[in-house]
C-alpha cells in the first residue's frame, strides 16, 4: 500500500472521515531501519506525527493546528481555561474542572487536543470519555503527551 494512502486512511480512522485533506501535500516519510514500516511524517524541518507500533498515530502540536481546519478534527478536542493553561503547556495534565468545552468524540485512550482561545497549546491521551468529562468536577480528564513548551514547536 501507498505509505501516504496508508497515512490517510489512518488520519481518518482516528480523527473522522475527511480529515485526511488537510495532510500537506510535501511530506517526507522516514522508514525504520529494521522493519521497513512508517515511522516519522515530516514538512519541512517539522514533525507531524509517528506511527505508533499498534497503527495509532502520535501527532504534535503543529499538525494538530494544521487539522484543526477540519470541524471534524474539531470533534477530538476540548478548550481549557486561562486559569490552567500554564500548567498544561508545561506538559501538566488536565483536569475536569479546567475544561470549558468539549467535542463529542473524544473517547477513553483517544488521542486529543487540548485548545485555548482557539490555538493549540498541548496534545495527548484521553483518560475519560467525553460525557464524563463533562459530568466530573474532579480528575485527570487529559494526560498531556506533547505541549508547546516542551517541544519548540513554535506554532
Amino acid at each position: 500500500m501507498d505509505s501516504i494512502l496508508k497515512i490517510k486512511y489512518t488520519l481518518d480512522a482516528l480523527f473522522g472521515q475527511g480529515v485526511s485533506r488537510y495532510l500537506p501535500k510535501d511530506v517526507v516519510i522516514t522508514y525504520s531501519k529494521n522493519t521497513g514500516r512508517i515511522k516519522h511524517v515530516h514538512q519541512n524541518d517539522h514533525l507531524l506525527c509517528t506511527l505508533r507500533t499498534d497503527g495509532g498515530l502520535a501527532i504534535t502540536p503543529y499538525f494538530a493546528q494544521i487539522l484543526l481546519k477540519s470541524k471534524k478534527f474539531r470533534e477530538n478536542c476540548l478548550e481549557i481555561d486561562d486559569e490552567s493553561k500554564a500548567f498544561v503547556q508545561e506538559g501538566s495534565s488536565v483536569f475536569c474542572k479546567h475544561v470549558t468545552w468539549c467535542g463529542k468524540s473524544i473517547l477513553i485512550g483517544s488521542d486529543v487536543t487540548v485548545l485555548h482561545g482557539g490555538k493549540v497549546i498541548a496534545v495527548g491521551k484521553a483518560v475519560l470519555s467525553t460525557r464524563m468529562i463533562k459530568s466530573f468536577k474532579k480528575g485527570v480528564a487529559i494526560k498531556i503527551r506533547d505541549s508547546l513548551k516542551s517541544t519548540n514547536s513554535g506554532v
